[in-house]
């Protein structure tokens, strides 16, 4: 009875943790795709005018799992501080994903992980039957590394959007620099950045557009393109621009300053890591490519030497 349990509750948790991601998966979906090719589909299809036929033709998640789900969000958006959830909430901003995934629903996505960790150490508990010591380790190591899971995938999210970061911007420094050099004012020099960039930071540039189209101040928009990125170079960038912007300093001569020197930044992070990759590749070597090798030279001698004796 205990096995028919634990398997039931393991077949539940794979059905919740299955939809949560084809949740995130569809919003994100949604999110990242093309304005333009959505209206159009828009024009395109003639969808149902009757409320119950637009109820029915929406997905199977948002019909019936959502509203049920609803409730244990907010219960678990109580229950769970509110520093952690700020917390979860800024780095799904750093990493790009925050319009498709919210902090309870990552902070769900955890719970859900941490509660199949544990039903897999209760069923190695049960079925293995392993020593108490052992036993123990699986009860506590299941849950703590099913609950580290959803944080080291977005932590490595958080990292991958920000070196991508980094390594865009000296090429659109230089975009910006040569744009007001032409003539254009700083906003036409982010329009054009977010025309002919596809990346993380044009996506950035775009929003920082937005909120100064919006009616909100220069200073104010690039305090929040700081703040929703943090990295190091883009920080720097934002500050010299706000102090150039204050004294009254030409914005060309300050973005082609820029541009140069983060391209020497970029230049001396490349060969960090390329510095890096000696003690890396060190561990694989020793690991996966000697022993093949050894085995390979040594192996005939070894039996000639077993025969001799």
């Amino acid at each position: 009875m205990e096995v028919t349990a634990a398997l039931v509750a393991v077949a539940a948790l794979a059905a919740g943790g299955f939809l949560l991601v084809s949740a995130v998966t569809a919003r994100s979906r949604l999110a990242s795709g093309d304005p333009a090719e959505y209206l159009r589909s828009l024009d395109e299809e003639e969808g149902p005018t009757d409320a119950f036929e637009q109820m029915l033709d929406e997905p199977f998640f948002t019909r019936v799992v959502r509203p049920l789900g609803g409730g244990a969000l907010r219960s678990i958006a109580s229950l769970t501080p509110r520093n952690y959830l700020e917390k979860i909430h800024k780095q799904l901003v750093q990493g790009g994903i925050s319009s498709s995934v919210r902090a309870e629903e990552f902070v769900t996505a955890q719970i859900l992980m941490a509660a199949g960790g544990l039903v897999l150490a209760m069923l190695y508990v049960v079925l293995g039957e392993p020593s108490a010591r052992i036993g123990v380790l699986a009860l506590v190591l299941g849950p703590a590394v099913g609950a580290l899971i959803p944080g080291s995938w977005l932590s490595r999210k958080v990292q991958e959007r920000k070196d991508a970061i980094r390594k865009d911007l000296p090429d659109t420094l230089d975009l910006l620099s040569i744009s007001v050099e032409a003539g254009m004012g700083f906003e036409g020099a982010l329009d054009v950045v977010t025309t002919h960039f596809q990346s993380p930071l044009a996506e950035e540039f775009s929003r920082t557009l937005k909120e100064m189209e919006l009616g909100l101040a220069r200073r104010e928009a690039l305090h929040n393109l700081k703040r929703r990125t943090e990295v190091p170079e883009l920080s720097n960038f934002v500050l010299t621009l706000t102090q150039a912007d204050a004294l009254g300093m030409p914005i060309g001569r300050i973005l082609k300053t820029q541009a140069a020197e983060m391209r020497t930044k970029r230049r001396q992070w490349a060969r960090e890591k390329a510095g890096k990759l000696p003690v890396k590749i060190l561990f694989p070597l020793v690991l996966f490519i000697f022993p093949p090798t050894f085995i390979i030279i040594l192996g005939p001698a070894a039996s000639e030497i077993a025969r001799a004796f």
